[in-house]
């Protein structure tokens, strides 16, 4: 028996309690959502306002995704439009009207009058057919009241006639810059400009004020063009003198566009101010007609290089020499400050209408001083703003004289030697004799100045294509 009278009880197995794995389960997913959702709200409280991550809540789209049949287009970067021409000027420019007394006389119709349209019956057309047509006045207007007869060299004094006649036949503008602008002095130098303004012409070289520009813009067909007259002088002591060497009066000497042959720099300075003037007044092309060169000489010297490469160098455009009463080569010339830029120059225009005859003149040995040109060049604006010599033509003429079967006189024609003309003698009213001048004259021109216009024909025909 047991001590102490204790009951025996066998042990007790412990029963083992069946564990709920499904409600475990549900309660843990339950707190995890509950921390994850804590969690989440936590997240978003802390960012800013101004995060970037911040944003509207996309709902969930509830509609089924169709395919599209529409076939997108690929974006394509704009286009620039197309560069086109916008406007065109061709100007027209001859030589030296030197007024002799030869060409005046025939030209008295009576009362006091002349009438020099005559002249230009060949050459009219061509004149007409130009935007601006230009030539050379190398001569004076004093008017007889003044006491200054009809004159011809040395002190050229021609009467207003001229100006009325080169109008009628589609003249522009006149050159007044020349070696012979004050050979009438004051009276002379002023009427010239006061009869050319009133007959409705420009003019350039000279003025009247110091407060007139010393150039000229004109607009044609929306292309402004500025064009700008020189001639050389001489020194008479520190003061500027012109034909015979007196010196100019202080208040003329600022009228005229001079310089001085062997000074390149002086005539460099003052021409480059002249085309800033010019380019501020809106100038998108340059010309410069100049009075220059040696008389009679059929090339051009040293001086006359050197004034051509600085003007070419200060972006002119087209140079148009005249003086020496002979045509003078063509060229092409290259800036050197900037290889792009070229200038198209004429050294000499020669004569457009004198008594410079072979046989008058014992310093002239064959008949070049009847011969001239018509130099017509074409400048091309286009619509992206630039403007560019397009075109040159050079139109041979010949200076016939000969003896009106009407009125016993002497009578001048300036001839076109056209080439697309094919019957000179028909078209022009010539003689076999006067046909042969006229050919040879056209031989002389061409062996002249046919290399240089080849050369900047051949130069322009090159240049980018624009439609």
């Amino acid at each position: 028996m047991p001590e102490n009278n204790e009951r025996s009880y066998p042990p007790r197995r412990r029963r083992r309690r069946r564990v709920n794995y499904t409600a475990i389960i549900f309660w843990l997913v339950v707190v995890l959502l509950v921390v994850g959702f804590i969690a989440v709200m936590l997240h978003m409280t802390s960012k800013g306002p101004g995060d970037e991550t911040t944003g509207p809540v996309t709902e969930p789209s509830t509609e089924a995704t169709v395919p599209s049949s529409e076939v997108t287009e690929p974006s394509t970067a704009p286009t620039n439009p197309p560069v086109t021409q916008t406007g065109s000027a061709t100007i027209g420019a001859t030589g030296d009207m030197l007024m002799h007394m030869p060409c005046i006389n025939p030209a008295e119709v009576g009362d006091g009058t002349y009438d020099f349209t005559p002249y230009f019956t060949h050459f009219e057309e061509y004149v007409r057919a130009v935007d601006y047509a230009v030539a050379n006045l190398e001569t004076t207007l004093a008017g007889l009241d003044a006491g200054y007869p009809y004159h011809g060299f040395p002190n050229f004094n021609c009467p207003d006639g001229i100006v009325t006649s080169l109008q009628d036949v589609g003249f522009d503008m006149l050159l007044t810059a020349n070696n012979h602008t004050y050979d009438t002095q004051t009276t002379g130098f002023f009427r010239t400009q006061q009869v050319i303004r009133e007959h409705g012409l420009d003019h350039i070289g000279t003025a009247e004020s110091e407060e007139d520009d010393n150039y000229l813009i004109k607009e044609i067909d929306g292309i402004r063009i500025g064009m700008i007259c020189y001639t050389y002088s001489n020194l008479n002591g520190d003061k500027v003198a012109l034909n015979g060497g007196a010196a100019l009066p202080d208040h003329v000497s600022p009228l005229i566009n001079t310089f001085l042959p062997s000074d390149v720099q002086g005539f460099s300075d003052d021409l480059e101010e002249d085309i800033g003037n010019m380019r501020a007044d809106g100038a998108e092309a340059i010309v410069l007609y100049i009075h220059w060169g040696v008389e009679f000489q059929l090339k051009q010297n040293y001086e006359q290089k050197a004034l051509a490469q600085a003007a070419c160098d200060l972006g002119v455009d087209v140079i148009v020499g005249g003086h020496p009463h002979v045509i003078q080569p063509m060229d092409l010339l290259t800036s050197t400050t900037d290889e792009a830029h070229k200038t198209i120059c004429l050294y000499s225009t020669g004569n457009a209408l004198s008594n410079q005859r072979l046989g008058n003149l014992s310093s002239v040995k064959t008949a070049h001083t009847e011969d001239g040109i018509f130099f017509s060049f074409s400048f091309a604006k286009y619509s992206d703003g630039t403007v560019r010599v397009e075109n040159v033509e050079l139109l041979p003429l010949w200076i016939n004289m000969y003896t009106s079967s009407q009125t016993g006189k002497r009578v001048y024609d300036i001839l076109p030697l056209d080439k697309d003309v094919e019957d000179w003698k028909t078209q022009l009213d010539l003689t076999d004799s006067t046909l042969a001048k006229a050919e040879d004259s056209y031989e002389r021109t061409m062996e002249i100045v046919g290399e240089g216009l080849q050369k900047v024909q051949e130069y322009l025909s090159s240049l980018p294509a624009v439609e």
